[in-house]
């Protein structure tokens, strides 16, 4: 998913107290397949409820969404609009993949091979409408904020953070350097240990922050150079030149300036390389949005989770009870800040 970037972008591994007093908001779709996909059984089944919904990404949103929050992080939810018609051989080409990896799952759990059967499983996660849907709820009634993209919610994170309403972007992708994102949190919604695919061994998972100025500048690039260095490798929108890498894309830009001498000059062809582009650089954006972090109401919350879908009544109060007492500390801090104006 998106373009990959990670033998040239410099990062920084950070810790969640890093981020304290931080707004960010999240690539919702993003987050929500990382849930789905790694919150599952030992043989790869996700959780369900008792009518046989997926409960997964619930499951995930509420329990890390709890951990972001008692850390003193602000997260918001963006959510992807209507894709463009050029990233529907992307779109296609990851269904094919899902089906594929799904029919593996089957085969490996029918023989016994719990190892592959997770490893397939997390490659078939799918999120339907029934999904972000219920996902939408959740946020809602956490009290998170939910923003709808026109476009990409990568997009429109990465305007939100380059207006300086939030203070960096959260996606496993690299795209939100290229929508102009100045900060970009990887693994914010997936870190500790996880298990290599196809292997029994496993990595520790860090949350990493990028910095688009700094990357641009340690790469000597502008961001539109960064941006056909993406559509010369190949991105979600466009299959790119084949043996063209990261590295080797890198050093053809700096070469000759930019995607067009380049094609000129290997005598390539790119199709709609200027209308890619243009998704990059003069994307479709949405400026009125509400970053309003509310009380979460604890009554629909219970009833959303557990009697629609058969979380356990304890740990969903558990989970709420950390909410409730940070909000306390919040007011308690503000409390003491007035008094110290006056003493």
């Amino acid at each position: 998913m998106g373009v990959n970037l990670s033998d040239i972008v410099p990062y920084e591994e950070i810790e969640l107290e890093d981020l304290k007093g931080r707004t960010v908001a999240i690539d919702a779709y993003n987050a929500i397949y990382q849930f789905l996909s790694v919150i599952r059984q030992p043989d790869g089944t996700p959780l369900k409820d008792f009518k046989g919904k997926v409960t997964s990404h619930l499951s995930g949103l509420l329990y890390r969404n709890v951990n972001l929050i008692e850390s003193g992080i602000l997260p918001a939810y963006v959510f992807d609009g209507i894709p463009s018609k050029l990233k529907k051989d992307t779109i296609a080409e990851r269904g094919e993949r899902r089906v594929k990896a799904q029919k593996e799952w089957k085969d490996a759990v029918e023989r016994g091979d719990l190892e592959v059967a997770f490893s397939k499983a997390t490659q078939s996660s799918r999120i339907t409408n029934e999904i972000v849907e219920s996902s939408r709820i959740l946020l809602t009634y956490l009290g998170i904020p939910v923003v709808q993209a026109p476009e990409e919610g990568e997009a429109q994170a990465a305007f939100m953070a380059s207006k300086g309403d939030v203070w960096a972007a959260s996606s496993q992708d690299f795209d939100s350097l290229l929508f102009g994102a100045p900060r970009l949190v990887r693994n914010l919604t997936l870190t500790g240990r996880r298990k290599l695919p196809g292997s029994s061994r496993y990595r520790s998972v860090h949350i990493e922050l990028i910095e688009l100025d700094k990357t641009l500048e340690h790469l000597g690039v502008t961001r539109d150079q960064l941006v056909d260095i993406c559509i010369l490798m190949g991105t979600d929108f466009n299959p790119g030149i084949k043996g063209i890498g990261p590295k080797k894309a890198l050093t053809l830009i700096k070469e000759h300036g930019d995607l067009e001498r380049t094609l000129d000059a290997k005598s390539l062809t790119i199709e709609s390389f200027k209308e890619i582009r243009e998704i990059f650089i003069g994307y479709e954006k949405m400026g009125d949005y509400d970053l309003t972090w509310k009380p979460a109401q604890r009554d629909k919350v219970m009833e959303f989770l557990v009697e629609e879908h058969d979380f356990t009544p304890r740990r969903v109060e558990s989970a709420l009870d950390k909410l409730e007492s940070k909000r306390e500390e919040k007011r308690e801090q503000a409390a003491q800040s007035k008094l110290d104006m006056f003493s």
